[in-house]
């Protein structure tokens, strides 16, 4: 853990657009971001609407500056989702992928959030989505990562399957499919905790109606707790209703949010409590004060 109660944390809020607020941001001065951009063509109220065809040209540039902020050792973390065009998924998430690839990202691991609680629906020739993407970008392979923290219950499993062991389980099994790979049983006897998969089965947040996108809090506290430790620094381009930084902040980490709409940008500062808010205002004026 560390030292961070020699100094005090903060947690910063930017109204403006992200393309231009980031590129004020240090070089190498994050450690996660976590974030849902506007999925094309939606949020045409509040964000305009990004088409389909235009939507790896328009985020290439915010995610430049994404790659430049974030530290070597740190994680990206993008939810996104395709959007059915005449009939079909649209291929720009693929194609966003591929072209972050070239931007000089490491596309990592996937991970998939089952939402529990979509809502109902039905389609002609579909069902309803009931997950989303979360997809891990890296700057370099070795990257800070502490699974400990995000370990879960052994669950049922462990009594049905420990009961009775047999040879096998006694011993290392070799994967019969010549992977390389192989398990032992038995080193679970006397665990009551394992590693999740990842899948992530979360509900959607439904405290805030006034948002057309709301993370869950578990979802970016799951990531906090995956890839950082208290003192390191948070950011969430795509800040809207502030969930993430608020989270940051609750789980003692830096946090820095950006937000183009000004009722999004309000309701996230007001989401923070009161106290803290104080403290946000006054680090505020102390950094406008030096700026001077």
């Amino acid at each position: 853990m560390k030292g961070f109660g020699m100094r005090h944390l903060s947690a910063r809020m930017y109204l403006g657009d992200c393309r231009e607020i980031l590129k004020t941001l240090e070089d190498t001065s994050v450690d996660l971001i976590v974030t849902s951009p506007p999925y094309a063509d939606s949020r045409n109220q509040t964000y305009g609407g990004v088409k389909p065809d235009n939507y790896v040209e328009w985020f290439l540039p915010i995610s430049a500056e994404l790659l430049r902020v974030l530290k070597p050792d740190g994680t990206f973390i993008l939810n996104i989702k395709e959007k059915v065009v005449d009939g079909e998924r649209h291929t720009y998430v693929l194609d966003l992928i591929i072209e972050m690839r070239r931007q000089g990202w490491l596309w990592t691991e996937e991970f998939i959030w089952h939402k529990k609680n979509c809502y109902p629906g039905k389609w002609p020739n579909r069902f309803r989505d009931s997950w989303e993407r979360l997809l891990q970008f890296n700057k370099t392979k070795k990257f800070k990562m502490y699974q400990e923290t995000v370990m879960v219950p052994m669950g049922d499993w462990a009594e049905r399957r420990l009961k009775n062991l047999s040879k096998t389980d006694l011993i290392r099994d070799t994967s019969k499919v010549g992977s390389g790979f192989g398990k032992r049983v038995a080193n679970w006897l006397d665990r009551d905790k394992v590693y999740p998969t990842n899948v992530l089965h979360m509900a959607t947040e439904t405290k805030n109606k006034n948002h057309s996108a709301v993370f869950p809090e578990d979802l970016p506290e799951w990531f906090i707790k995956l890839f950082t430790q208290e003192g390191d620094t948070v950011l969430d381009p795509f800040m809207g209703s502030g969930t993430t930084i608020r989270v940051a902040h609750r789980m003692n980490r830096d946090a820095i949010g950006i937000e183009i709409m000004r009722e999004y940008y309000n309701m996230a500062k007001n989401s923070i409590p009161s106290e803290q808010l104080v403290l946000f205002e006054k680090r505020k004026a102390y950094a406008a004060a030096r700026s001077k």
